[in-house]
C-alpha cells in the first residue's frame, strides 16, 4: 500500500516528467527551426544580396560606357569607376560564400568573364582611341561578355532562391510536426493530471473533509462520531489517532461530568446554608446558581432571567456588565427594602464579574447582603447618640453659663490660678458643645429631619464666597490659594450655609494638612446632571488604610502631634452632600496631598422645584 509521501511523488512525478519531455521537444524543435533561418540567412540570402548587386553594378558600368561613348567622358569614368568598386566588392562576397554545388564553378565563371570584360573595357573606354575602333570592340566584345555575365549571376541567384524556398518548406513541415507532437504532449499531461486530480481527491481531499466535518462534530459536542480508516497513510494513521483522541474524549467527559455533577451539588449544599442571597448568572442574564434565600425572596430561580425581575436587581446586572465590579448600584438605592414572612429586611447589593484566565468576562455574581441587623444597630446608635446629645446639651448650658459667669466676676473676684482653669474649663466645654451640636445635625441629617433652604447659586459665586475667609489663613501659612472654575457653569441648588459648612471643612482640613509653599486648588466643572467641586491639596496625604473611612463618625486619621480632632466633621460633610443628592469622594497618596470631590445636582434639572425641601 502506498503512503501519502508516495503517492504524491508519484502524482507529481508523472507531471514533472511530462512537462520535462515538453520543454526537451520545445527546445529540440526550436533549435532545428533556428538552424534551419540561420542556413536561409547565412548560405543563400548573402549570396542572393551578392548577385543582385554584381547586376545593377555591370548594368552601370555599362551606362558609364555609353557616355563615354557618346562623348561625355568625364561622366562616364566617374561612373565607371565606382560601379566597378562595387561590382567587385559584390562578387568576392559571392566568391567568399560558396555553398551550393556548382555554385563554385559559376562564381569563378563570373570572375573569368569579369576579366576579359575589364580588359576590353580599358580599350572601349580609352578616348585616345578612335571612336570607330571603340564602337566595333564594344559590340563585339563588351556586350556579349556584359550579357554572359549578367546570366551566369541570374544562374547563381535562382540557384539560391531555390534552396531557400527549400529550406522554408523544410521549417515549415518541422514546425507542422512540432505542434503535432506538442499537442499529442499536452493531451496527455491533461489526461494525466485530471486523473492525479481526481485520485488525491479520493486520497487526500475527502479524508480531510471526513477529518474536518468530524472536528466541526466534536466542537459542536458529539464525542461519540468515528472516523472511516480506510486507508493505512498517513491519512489512514491521522484518523486512527483522531478516534483515539474522541475515544479518550468521551473518557474524560464522562469522569469530567460525574466531577462536575458532584462538585455541582456540593456548591448548591454550600449555596443554600449562605445566610445571604447569592446568585451566579451567564452573560445573558440567565441565572445558573442560587441560594435559597435568593429564590425565596428575590425570586432568582435557576434559569429565570433577570431582566424579568425587579428592576434594582437589572441595574446591578447591566452595571457589574458594563464596569466589571460594582460595590453597591449607582442608578438606584445603596439599600433594597424587602418583607420577609412579614418582617421588614435590608439588603446591600453587590455584584462582581467572573473572569477567566485571560481576563474576560464569563459570568457574575450577584450578592444581596442582609443588613437589617446592621441598619437596626445604627439607629440604635443614632437614637443613643441623639438622646445623649439631648439629655447633655441643658446641663452643658448651665455649666457653659456658670463659667461665663464667674470669668466675668459677678459673684466675686477670681485669683489668676482660677482664672486660668475656668478659662480652660470654657474651652473644654465650647469644644464639647460644637461636639454635641455636630452630632445633633448629623442625626437631624440621617433621620432626614434637617430643614434645607434651597436657592439657585452660580458655581463661581459659592467657590469664591466660601474660600473668602479661608484667603488670609492661608496666605498666613505660605500656603497658595487657585481656582480653575471652567467656562459657563450651569447653576446648583443648594441650601447656602450648609454648603459653605462642606467648603469650610474642607479647606480647613486642607491648611492644616498642607506645608509652607504647598498648594490648594478648588475647580469645578460641568457634568451630565451635576457640577463637581474639588478640593485638591499637596499636603501630608492620607495613608491608604485610613482613606475608606475618613467619612465615618468619630474616626480620627492618627496625627504625629495628637491634634486629630473628634472625627466628626467629614461624617457632617457626607451628610450634607446627600442630602443635597449628590456623592463626595476622597482620593489621596500619602506624601504628595488629598483631593475631596462632590458633586451637587443643576439647578435646570433637580427635581426639586420648591425653594424648600423638608424631610420628615
Amino acid at each position: 500500500m502506498l503512503g501519502l509521501r508516495q503517492k504524491l511523488i508519484l502524482g507529481f512525478g508523472v507531471l514533472l516528467i511530462i512537462l520535462m519531455a515538453i520543454g526537451v521537444q520545445s527546445i529540440l524543435y526550436l533549435s532545428r527551426l533556428g538552424e534551419s533561418i540561420d542556413v536561409i540567412l547565412r548560405e543563400n540570402y548573402r549570396s542572393v544580396i551578392a548577385c543582385q548587386q554584381m547586376k545593377e553594378g555591370l548594368e552601370r558600368i555599362d551606362s558609364g560606357l555609353l557616355f563615354t561613348l557618346l562623348g561625355d567622358t568625364q561622366e562616364g569614368e566617374e561612373l565607371i569607376r565606382k560601379n566597378e568598386a562595387d561590382f567587385e566588392k559584390a562578387l568576392q562576397a559571392e566568391l567568399n560564400n560558396i555553398t551550393m554545388p556548382g555554385e563554385g564553378g559559376k562564381g569563378a565563371e563570373v570572375k573569368d568573364l569579369y576579366g576579359r570584360y575589364k580588359t576590353a573595357l580599358e580599350f572601349v573606354k580609352n578616348p585616345a582611341n578612335p571612336l570607330v575602333l571603340r564602337r566595333e570592340d564594344y559590340f563585339t566584345v563588351l556586350f556579349p561578355t556584359f550579357g554572359r555575365i549578367k546570366a551566369t549571376a541570374e544562374d547563381i541567384l535562382q540557384m539560391n532562391q531555390k534552396n531557400m524556398s527549400d529550406a522554408n518548406d523544410r521549417a515549415r513541415r518541422q514546425a507542422a510536426q512540432a505542434r503535432r507532437q506538442m499537442y499529442v504532449f499536452l493531451v496527455l499531461g491533461t489526461v494525466l493530471a485530471l486523473a492525479f486530480i481526481s485520485f488525491a481527491g479520493r486520497w487526500i481531499l475527502r479524508p480531510i473533509r471526513r477529518l474536518t466535518y468530524s472536528t466541526d462534530e466534536i466542537r459542536r459536542g458529539n464525542l461519540d462520531l468515528v472516523v472511516a480508516e480506510d486507508s493505512h497513510d498517513e491519512i489512514g494513521r491521522l484518523a486512527a489517532a483522531f478516534n483515539a483522541m474522541t475515544a479518550s474524549l468521551r473518557e474524560f467527559r464522562r469522569t469530567d461530568q460525574a466531577k462536575l455533577m458532584r462538585i455541582q451539588r456540593a456548591t448548591q449544599q454550600a449555596f443554600d446554608r449562605l445566610p445571604d442571597a447569592v446568585a451566579v448568572l451567564d452573560l445573558e442574564g440567565k441565572i445558573e446558581v442560587s441560594t435559597e434565600s435568593a429564590k425565596t425572596v428575590f425570586g432568582l430561580r435557576p434559569g429565570t432571567d433577570v431582566r424579568a425581575l425587579a428592576p434594582e436587581l437589572v441595574k446591578i446586572y447591566d452595571e457589574v456588565l458594563a464596569e466589571g465590579r460594582v460595590a453597591s448600584p449607582k442608578n438606584g438605592p445603596s439599600l433594597l427594602q424587602e418583607f420577609v414572612a412579614g418582617t421588614e429586611r435590608f439588603y446591600r447589593p453587590d455584584g462582581v464579574s467572573i473572569l477567566d484566565l485571560e481576563g474576560r468576562p464569563t459570568g457574575i455574581i450577584i450578592v444581596l447582603r442582609d443588613v437589617t441587623q446592621l441598619r437596626q444597630q445604627d439607629e440604635l446608635k443614632r437614637d443613643v447618640i441623639r438622646t445623649v446629645s439631648h439629655q447633655l446639651k441643658t446641663p452643658l448650658t448651665s455649666i457653659r453659663m456658670a463659667i461665663h459667669l464667674l470669668l466675668e466676676e459677678k459673684v466675686g473676684a477670681l485669683t489668676p490660678k482660677q482664672t486660668e482653669l475656668l478659662v480652660a474649663a470654657r474651652e473644654d466645654s465650647d469644644r464639647l458643645h460644637e461636639i454635641l451640636a455636630n452630632l445633633l445635625d448629623i442625626s437631624r441629617m440621617a433621620a432626614g429631619k434637617a430643614r434645607l433652604e434651597f436657592i439657585d447659586v452660580s458655581p463661581q459665586t459659592l467657590v469664591m464666597d466660601a474660600s473668602e475667609p479661608f484667603r488670609r489663613p492661608a496666605q498666613d501659612h505660605g500656603i497658595g490659594l487657585a481656582f480653575e472654575l471652567r467656562g459657563s457653569l450651569p447653576a446648583v441648588r443648594v441650601d447656602r450655609s450648609r454648603i459653605s459648612h462642606v467648603f469650610a471643612n474642607l479647606l480647613a482640613n486642607a491648611i492644616e494638612h498642607t506645608p509652607v509653599g504647598g498648594r490648594i486648588t478648588l475647580t469645578a466643572k460641568e457634568e451630565a446632571d451635576a457640577v463637581r467641586f474639588t478640593v485638591a491639596d499637596t499636603g501630608t496625604g492620607i495613608p491608604a488604610e485610613h482613606l475608606a473611612h475618613v467619612f465615618e463618625p468619630f474616626y480620627r486619621v492618627p496625627a504625629p502631634d495628637n491634634k486629630a480632632g473628634a472625627g466628626l466633621g467629614l461624617a457632617i460633610v457626607k451628610e450634607i452632600v446627600e442630602a443635597h443628592g449628590g456623592t463626595i469622594s476622597g482620593e489621596s497618596r500619602e506624601g504628595q496631598g488629598t483631593t475631596f470631590s462632590f458633586t451637587l445636582p443643576r439647578a435646570d434639572r433637580s427635581e426639586n422645584a420648591d425653594a424648600v425641601r423638608k424631610e420628615a
